[in-house]
C-alpha cells in the first residue's frame, strides 16, 4: 500500500480493535511464527507486541494469535484462521477506503508540508 493512503482503524468502543499496527504485528508473526521475532523485526518491545496480541485476542470472539510454550522444540505463535481472515477482511476495506476517496486524499495531500509522511 502506498504511504500516502488513508488507514483504517476498526474500533470498538474506545479500544482499537485493529489497525494498521495490528494488522503489521499479525503479519509478522506469520512470517516468524513468533511473537519476539515479530517485535524484533518491527522494533518493539516483546511486552508491546504481547500486549497488543492479547488485545486483539480478546476483542475478537477466537483468538487471532495462538501460542505454544517452550520446551525441546521451542514454543512460537501462529496466526489462527480466524486471525488470517481478519487481515484479509482488512485490507479488503483499506483498499476500498483508498479507492473511494482517492481524488480528496491526493488533494488533501497537497495541503501538508510533506505529502509523503517523511517528516
Amino acid at each position: 500500500m502506498k504511504s500516502n493512503n488513508p488507514r483504517v482503524r476498526i474500533l470498538i468502543g474506545a479500544a482499537t480493535a485493529l489497525g494498521p499496527g495490528k494488522v503489521d504485528l499479525l503479519l509478522a508473526i506469520d512470517r516468524h511464527r513468533s511473537i519476539s521475532g515479530a517485535a524484533r523485526e518491527m522494533g518493539m518491545s516483546y511486552r508491546r507486541a504481547w500486549l497488543l496480541v492479547d488485545s486483539m485476542n480478546r476483542s475478537f470472539t477466537s483468538d487471532l494469535v495462538v501460542t505454544s510454550t517452550g520446551g525441546k522444540g521451542g514454543g512460537g505463535a501462529e496466526v489462527s484462521a480466524l486471525g488470517h481472515d481478519v487481515v484479509r477482511r482488512y485490507q479488503e476495506m483499506e483498499d476500498k477506503a483508498a479507492q473511494s476517496v482517492a481524488l480528496e486524499a491526493s488533494e488533501f495531500a497537497k495541503l501538508l508540508k510533506d505529502p509523503s509522511g517523511d517528516a
